[in-house]
């Protein structure tokens, strides 16, 4: 090897090193990444209990998840994750670092303030809101209300309330992130291009409309793509907030991936696991092809 490599010329020489050192995060992502892909797949046309022999079975999975009322009401409380969640919480993040790029003392600290949500793990920030939607006098917003006179609200006891329930801390963690990356979008636009407007007598509506918004169009494009994910794969916020993990009341609350491990580790059933875990990908796959066309057109 060393005396075939000494013969090379040094542009073949540094492209042969450079596959060496690439070789080992190729193998680790074959084995780590791709390959379990594949064998999801697989999987997803055979029946298997995690212990015993596969049985291929075809498309014997697909076919009882389209006939399972379940899965379907799964599949809705996962899209209405991301219909409620992706425009509430990016509106609510730009107009905050939209106006946190106005302030000029004490910037620093009040971004490190919006971000800290962000750091907190989900089992503890669920169950201190789990806290907060208990009835009172233990429950903070039904103590809230009881101030008010209002009545108190079942939130995580109810099939209407409890996904909203659910989705406010989920908007209100993401909330940081999207901030700072709004933040770093605002600080990259030429401050030339405010003062030229000002110069021509646009207003603040107008400078918002024609230099603010179509230059965060990047911004917008990658937290739309990573909201969309984080929503569409949210739980561990619905395990540990709903009571016994199971996604209730009556399936209200439960997303995809919860009913995916459930399936797998509750009931031992790979093939459905698997088959639900495809169709998440396919989801997944669409939001990442919309990206690339969304960045191809800008």
């Amino acid at each position: 090897m060393s005396t075939w490599l000494s013969r090379q010329t040094l542009a073949r020489k540094q492209a042969v090193w450079a596959w060496i050192f690439l070789a080992v995060p190729i193998v680790y992502f074959t084995a780590v990444r791709f390959w379990p892909a594949v064998d999801a797949f697989s999987l997803s046309l055979s029946r298997w209990n995690l212990v015993g022999p596969r049985h291929f079975v075809g498309l014997e999975n697909y076919r009882h998840l389209a006939a399972d009322p379940v899965f379907w009401q799964v599949l809705g409380n996962t899209f209405e994750y991301l219909a409620l969640g992706l425009p509430i919480s990016l509106f609510l993040a730009f107009v905050i670092a939209y106006q946190l790029d106005r302030v000029r003392t004490g910037q620093g600290v009040l971004r490190a303030l919006y971000f800290l949500p962000h750091l907190t793990t989900a089992t503890a920030m669920a169950w201190v809101w789990r806290w907060f939607y208990q009835p009172a006098p233990v429950g903070l917003f039904n103590g809230w209300l009881s101030l008010f006179g209002i009545a108190q609200q079942p939130f995580l006891r109810s099939t209407a309330q409890a996904l909203p329930a659910v989705l406010v801390p989920a908007i209100w963690a993401a909330l940081g992130f999207q901030v700072v990356i709004f933040l770093a979008g605002l600080k990259a636009i030429p401050r030339s291009y405010y003062e030229a407007a000002e110069i021509d007598g646009a207003g603040s509506w107008q400078i918002l409309r024609e230099i603010t918004l179509p230059l965060l169009l990047p911004s917008f494009v990658f937290l739309f793509i990573t909201t969309s994910i984080g929503l569409l794969r949210i739980f561990d916020l619905v395990y540990n907030i709903t009571a016994g993990g199971e996604g209730g009341p009556l399936n209200a609350t439960k997303p995809l991936v919860l009913s995916i491990y459930q399936s797998a580790f509750a009931r031992m059933d790979m093939g459905t696991a698997s088959a639900q875990t495809v169709i998440l990908f396919v989801i997944l796959l669409a939001i990442s092809l919309l990206q690339m066309r969304l960045l191809r057109q800008r």
